[in-house]
């Protein structure tokens, strides 16, 4: 790919908005000039596919040669980004945020390259822990109440009668502030941060003068329209399991097959476009239009499996980025041998939990099947647990722990207590 294509693939694949142009952007781009970018990520939970939209573009950028910088919020995620939410973020202490962080850049060198000297990781605490209180005064006097309570969420809950915090006003003051600290050409981020992005563009303008630009990316969301993430209990972490990771997205709904596609992996736009355009109708017609993606995926081009085999590629692709081709490639096996035929994995990991009995919400969350029991009871609701072989209906149930006794959760999750 030439340089005139890897700029256009930044400027397009998963984009959404760029301030205050997509000309301008271009421009510098082809100027030669190395740029100075920032991604951040808060550390609220532990990292997600989510965040791989962003680290993608991220390394699109770094592959051309720009200057990129990887911020760690530890001192925003004590916060906590209003961004979508009805209510007030539950603050976090420093010791949880450090936590959650630990294993980040990790994580984060599976999609980043690290061993390039263009890749920074810095941390917004160095800086705005050590604000003062007439510093903090100096940066609020730059922005008005009437701006800020411009922000969807907040009129929402205007709307709807629910109280606005005022530390929840100082985040997007915060954020702004590391735009004009690290003094950056560029932020890369998720269109649900608009608002925040745009703030470090106004602050920047303030205090140095200088033009940002925000390049704004789709979210993966669901057919609701919301994020994929924790509270709605399809969220896919970096560190997980490669068994867990094939089988969560194979359990997506066909609808996310083609936004997966596109923020996820390299395939052509081409192809992407087709797959919109297959899944936006209701009536399925010639399937020979649909060529392009059968050729550039290897995929048989057939309506009943289709879809299927589309999202087995796409779940392939995302362990592949992950884990590795060979571990992706055993994941896929196993994937098939279990849903498809129906069988068992060879190889079920062996739990030994130190108790007989134990409510069947608390099970699913010590073998890890479940963040929390309200994602575990969600879990059984739906359909999705077994014990030997029989559907658990009833998330209240106790459950009496017998040594070869088998838990499953979904089609591909299998433990055995020890």
């Amino acid at each position: 790919m030439n340089i005139n294509s890897k700029i256009e693939e930044v400027l397009t694949r998963g984009v959404e908005h760029i301030y205050p142009s997509r000309k301008e952007l271009e421009n510098a781009l082809v100027s030669g000039k190395k740029l100075r970018i920032y991604y951040g990520i808060d550390p609220t939970g532990k990292l997600h596919v989510g965040h791989v939209v962003g680290l993608r573009k991220m390394r699109q950028l770094q592959d051309l040669g720009h200057e990129i910088i990887i911020l760690i919020g530890d001192f925003t995620a004590t916060i906590g980004d209003p961004t979508g939410k009805g209510t007030a973020r539950k603050p976090l202490s420093r010791k949880q945020v450090l936590a959650n962080a630990k294993d980040y850049k990790k994580q984060i060198g599976k999609i980043v390259d690290l061993k390039k000297s263009n890749v920074r990781f810095l941390h917004n605490e160095k800086w705005s822990g050590k604000l003062k209180p007439e510093d903090l005064l100096g940066l609020a006097s730059q922005f008005t109440v009437a701006g800020l309570l411009e922000r969807d969420m907040f009129q929402e809950r205007i709307k709807a009668g629910k109280e606005i915090y005022v530390h929840e006003f100082l985040y997007p003051i915060f954020q702004a502030y590391d735009s004009a600290t690290m003094n950056v050409d560029l932020e890369v981020g998720g269109n649900d941060q608009i608002f925040n992005m745009l703030a470090g563009r106004t602050l920047l303008k303030k205090l140095r003068d200088k033009e940002k630009f925000v390049l704004a990316l789709k979210l993966l969301t669901d057919p609701s329209g919301k994020k994929m993430g924790k509270s709605e209990g399809n969220m896919v972490n970096l560190d997980e399991n490669p068994n867990s990771m094939f089988g969560k997205v194979m359990s997506w709904p066909d609808e996310l097959i083609a936004i997966g596609f596109e923020l996820l992996t390299d395939i052509s736009l081409r192809s992407v476009e087709l797959m919109k355009e297959r899944f936006g109708r209701t009536i399925q017609g010639d399937m020979l239009e649909f060529e392009p993606i059968a050729e550039e995926l290897r995929v048989n081009l057939d309506a009943r499996t289709l879809n299927r085999d589309l999202k087995q590629k796409l779940a392939f692709e995302i362990v592949k980025q992950c884990h590795g081709e060979k571990i992706a490639k055993a994941a896929e096996e196993e994937f098939v041998k279990v849903f498809r035929e129906k069988k068992q994995p060879e190889a079920i990991l062996e739990v030994h939990l130190g108790i007989k009995e134990m409510s069947l919400l608390e099970l699913l969350v010590s073998v890890k099947f479940a963040e929390s029991k309200s994602d575990a009871r969600r879990l059984v609701e739906q359909g999705g647990v077994k014990i030997d072989d029989i559907l658990q209906t009833d998330p209240n149930q106790a459950v009496s722990l017998k040594e070869g006794m088998v838990i499953q959760a979904g089609p591909h999750r299998f433990i055995r207590i020890a």
